[in-house]
């Protein structure tokens, strides 16, 4: 899984003129089963989302972010494996 970090580059009403295309994004990828969870960073400078793929599919799938297509944020990727899951949270490891 990729845990996927934003950073903000332009003004935050820029990033509120956004967000609506930006979350139509974001449910499309839960409906896909490519998003696990997202949010913003506090403060808001940014925000994260978990994805599931390979490095090379998210970064494709991320690039298709409205805030990407945009130029609004920087996205840094790290890829993680599960180990050590709270009770709950059992599928996140698959």
């Amino acid at each position: 899984m990729i845990v996927v970090l934003l950073s903000y580059k332009v003004d935050i009403a820029e990033i509120d003129r956004l967000r609506p295309a930006h979350v139509d994004w974001l449910k499309q990828g839960v409906a896909d089963g490519r998003l696990l969870l997202a949010g913003r960073q506090q403060p808001v400078t940014g925000g994260m989302f978990l994805a599931r793929g390979s490095m090379d599919e998210v970064k494709a799938w991320a690039a298709q972010d409205p805030f990407a297509l945009e130029g609004a944020a920087d996205y840094a990727f790290v890829e993680v494996t599960p180990s050590i899951l709270a009770p709950g949270l059992e599928a996140l490891a698959q």
